[in-house]
């Protein structure tokens, strides 16, 4: 009897250590440096090369005039031009300190409005439409509204931007606390924790998660709501960002200087997704055993 007693003992063993590898994270040797650059570089580059070569090859087939589709070189002769004279970075700066900005103010705003509506009932069923309609209403339809109550300012384009930001954030993080397993807030109960402490230490943490896919999509829509303010809101006391640049080629009829606009504005997004997202999202799941792929 003993003896069975100490087989079942060490199958309970072998059971808890299973099941401890398999909530362990991944033990895989991390990629070195330049692997991880070649994988995060590269790929992309290469789609930039082909669409360029199939670009070229629309272009030379004559299927569109030059007044609808440039040569590539041309394009790149703009976008040089701008460079050399430094109107480009006058541009970037000009856009992404503004979306920025806005994007912080859209975090403050947004966490507290967050944790209310994921913990509060009557706040949900009071505003969580709104938050999910306000989410889905184009960012330009704002800007007419803007414009009326602010005035052609940088106020008017900062209420854009929020309007943009603060539903999407909002509603990350309340999608990454309904995931939170109920235990967890209760053990903060049991354990002493005030409404304060429980969303600070646990609440957001356990939701980070999708917590920093709202703070992606909120981003993607600050910058979204930003360039349509720019496009509309002209005036020389706000200088001159990539949306007025584009606004520039437009009215100019010049699609050289409409095309490149468009990639400085596709750059600056990808840019910022490769360069703190992406690698914020890679630090948070390898935290977590999540993935150890990316």
């Amino acid at each position: 009897m003993p003896q069975l007693d100490q087989s079942a003992e060490d199958d309970l063993d072998a059971v808890g250590a299973g099941l401890d590898s398999l909530d362990a994270p991944a033990g895989e040797r991390r990629p070195s440096f330049w692997k991880r650059f070649a994988w995060g570089f590269l790929p992309p580059v290469g789609a930039l090369v082909l669409l360029i070569v199939a670009w070229q090859l629309v272009w030379a087939s004559a299927v569109l005039t030059e007044a609808q589709l440039p040569e590539p070189i041309a394009v790149w002769d703009e976008f040089w031009s701008r460079v050399v004279t430094g109107e480009v970075f006058g541009f970037v700066w000009t856009s992404v300190h503004r979306a920025a900005l806005g994007f912080v103010a859209g975090v403050l705003l947004g966490t507290p409005l967050g944790l209310l509506v994921a913990k509060v009932r009557v706040v949900r069923a009071a505003i969580g439409p709104l938050l999910t309609g306000l989410q889905s209403l184009p960012s330009v339809a704002w800007v007419p509204a803007a414009i009326l109550w602010f005035g052609i300012n940088d106020g008017a384009i900062y209420f854009v931007v929020l309007l943009g930001s603060v539903p999407s954030i909002a509603n990350g993080l309340v999608s990454g606390i309904d995931q939170i397993p109920p235990i967890l807030p209760r053990v903060g109960q049991v354990m002493g924790a005030n409404r304060l402490s429980s969303a600070r230490h646990i609440l957001l943490p356990a939701a980070l998660p999708g917590f920093l896919a709202g703070l992606k999509q909120g981003w993607a829509f600050s910058w979204r709501s930003l360039m349509a303010a720019e496009l509309i809101a002209l005036s020389p006391q706000l200088g001159v960002g990539l949306g007025a640049y584009l606004n520039q080629g437009s009215s100019l009829n010049s699609i050289e200087t409409v095309i490149a606009a468009i990639f400085l504005i596709l750059l600056v997004g990808v840019g910022i997704e490769l360069l703190v997202f992406r690698p914020l999202e890679r630090t948070v799941l390898r935290a977590r055993g999540l993935t150890s792929s990316l």
